[in-house]
């Protein structure tokens, strides 16, 4: 990215946010800190209204803004590929309001990008269980959200799937997440005095209880840390070439995948995983073109299978 494009980039970022650190615009961008500084003194020089606060970070005068910079054609695609993952794996509500923001993304588009996605939405599809996300549980996720932004109470009947029971509870909600083809609730229980995970598509009816509650929780990156912990799971950290990283897409899930962040040409993923043997067979499939952050004992896991390899096929190969 040359100077020009990250410059008008960082001013996007500034208007995206309340506040946006500098460190985290270094790590977007893969620069210094010493380039970040740069970058936006030239915004400033230009007229951009920018406060900066040691310590804090970057904010813009609030009430000034530029009109949206237009798409480029691998954005206006990566859009559309999301509103396929929308529409498929996650609830009708979510989608209706995907759906309306789109048609408003279209409208500014040019007419070349409008063309392109016409022509390739018949080439992208995304597949879903059909054990997931039943019609009669359509709209929770939208009115989880929601709640968890107003701190609301809500009120669920629930269907435990261990002890096959319907159970009705009082609950404080932290967070959803994705994982393994469902999407989970993390929320404080009141029922059990404790922090529970509920699978959204075996919550049967939900409604607000009509109060809002008081209580700190964790993040839900807090929680999930937390819970790595108490579980002896693995926090694995890879970054992978863009240009493979999409055919990662539907076996990620199954390696306890996380997140994921763009950090120059390649994509960090973080995975949550039981096995470490069985991530490092399976990156050992695309690994010429990725590498491990962490932890340590995958790399050497990885070093050793690679040498286990070579060593056979040199044996094999003497034995001719």
């Amino acid at each position: 990215m040359n100077r020009i494009d990250r410059v008008s980039a960082i001013l996007i970022q500034l208007q995206s946010r309340r506040v946006v650190k500098a460190s985290d615009i270094a790590e977007r961008f893969n620069i210094s800190l010493r380039t970040v500084y740069r970058d936006v003194k030239t915004l400033e020089e230009a007229g951009i209204p920018i406060i900066g606060e040691a310590g804090v970070g970057y904010s813009i005068v609030d009430g000034y803004r530029l009109p949206p910079v237009m798409f480029t054609k691998e954005e206006a695609t990566a859009f559309l590929t999301a509103e396929k993952f929308v529409e498929k794996l996650t609830d009708a509500s979510t989608a209706e309001h995907h759906n309306s923001a789109m048609y408003k993304i279209r409208a500014i588009l040019k007419t070349a990008e409008k063309n392109l996605l016409e022509d390739i939405d018949g080439n992208i599809e995304v597949l879903r269980n059909h054990s997931q996300l039943q019609v009669e549980n359509k709209d929770h996720i939208q009115t989880l959200l929601n709640s968890i932004a107003r701190k609301s109470v809500l009120c669920i009947n629930y269907f435990a799937g261990h002890s096959h029971e319907h159970t009705k509870r009082e609950i404080e909600p932290v967070g959803i997440f994705f994982k393994d083809g469902y999407w989970h609730l993390i929320a404080y229980c009141l029922l059990r005095g404790a922090y529970r995970d509920f699978r959204i598509d075996r919550i049967n009816h939900i409604e607000p209880a009509g109060r809002v509650f008081t209580s700190k929780h964790p993040t839900l990156k807090a929680y999930i840390a937390q819970t790595v912990k108490e579980q002896d799971l693995d926090l694995v950290i890879i970054r992978v070439e863009k240009e493979i990283s999409g055919h990662l897409d539907y076996q990620k899930y199954y390696s306890g995948f996380v997140s994921e962040k763009t950090i120059g040409n390649q994509k960090e993923m973080t995975f949550l995983t039981t096995s470490l043997e069985g991530f490092a067979r399976w990156f050992m499939m695309f690994g010429d073109q990725a590498e491990i952050i962490s932890p340590d004992t995958l790399k050497e896991r990885v070093g050793s299978i690679a040498s286990a390899i070579a060593q056979k096929n040199l044996q094999l190969t003497n034995s001719y």
